[in-house]
């Protein structure tokens, strides 16, 4: 990382969720594109400050990988993802997809965590 970058920009993390339609491939890969997009958009990202995303999905999708979605939207190839299961609790949100994204920002840049769908219930404060 240069130093310029270093001086003018800070490590942020960006959180957000969305819910897929069902469980179908297709529905999830709507659900992320969808995601990942508007937390581009959101924030005026440019894709070499998008460092990595985690994402985590309820115990209720299984039929692909959110991250291998991600990957191959947005020219996303070289960033680094990573899927894990969010932690099963009882009424959760169904068909939960969330993100922790790393980027980096300019200081004091107003952050804004997209929570889409059925998950804008998670954080009313930040949709």
């Amino acid at each position: 990382m240069s130093e310029n970058i270093k001086d003018n920009y800070k490590i942020t993390f960006i959180r957000g969720a969305t819910t897929a339609s069902g469980n179908s491939a297709n529905e999830i890969e709507d659900a992320v594109v969808e995601l990942v997009n508007e937390l581009i958009s959101r924030n005026n990202l440019i894709k070499t400050n998008l460092l990595s995303i985690t994402f985590t999905a309820t115990k209720d999708l299984d039929s692909c990988f959110p991250a291998s979605i991600a990957r191959k939207c947005n020219g996303l190839d070289s960033v680094a993802f990573l899927d894990c299961q969010q932690m099963h609790v009882t009424n959760d949100v169904k068909f939960c997809i969330r993100i922790m994204a790393q980027v980096l920002l300019p200081p004091n840049f107003p952050v804004k965590h997209p929570y889409l769908r059925g998950a804008s219930k998670l954080r009313a404060d930040r949709c």
